[in-house]
């Protein structure tokens, strides 16, 4: 049975399928293949956010810190979806922590990698940037419904 390759893998994921030209080989060029067991942090707050992981399989919560309380879980994201955007936008620094909670396999992408191939290239670079853009403003909408949804009230006073 042929394995599937590393630039196969990059060109399945929804964040890239269907990218122009060579995009799949700028990605696959700065990318490896990685797994993380539950529990496994994948970044943590305040770290050097050096990755864009493409998940495969798996689960990972993206969690925020509080001091004094436990952490608390912003979103919960799998297979077909992104973790890790801070390594686009300087400081380069994580803002979240992102823990595995199931068995985890990722595509881990050199952020500064990507970004040298992005300026490089710049067709490649804006493609990129609109689709990371687009699930940016996802996962914002997202957190909209969630705050209105923890902060609705029954219409009691």
């Amino acid at each position: 049975m042929r394995q599937t390759t590393l630039p196969e893998l990059v060109a399945r994921h929804p964040l890239l399928s269907g990218l122009p030209g060579d995009a799949v080989e700028h990605v696959a060029g700065c990318a490896r293949n990685m797994s993380f067991p539950a529990g496994r942090l994948l970044q943590r707050e305040g770290d050097p956010a050096d990755t864009l992981y493409l998940l495969r399989r798996g689960r990972v919560r993206i969690e925020v810190h509080a001091p004094g309380r436990p952490p608390a879980v912003i979103e919960t994201v799998g297979p077909g979806h992104i973790v890790g955007w801070s390594w686009l936008f300087p400081p380069f620094q994580w803002r979240f922590d992102a823990r595995a909670v199931d068995g985890v396999g990722a595509i881990a992408i050199d952020g500064a990698c990507l970004r040298a191939k992005a300026q490089e290239q710049p067709a490649f670079g804006y493609a990129l940037l609109q689709r990371v853009a687009a699930l940016l403003f996802d996962r914002l909408v997202a957190s909209r419904v969630r705050l209105l949804d923890l902060y609705a009230t029954d219409g009691r006073a």
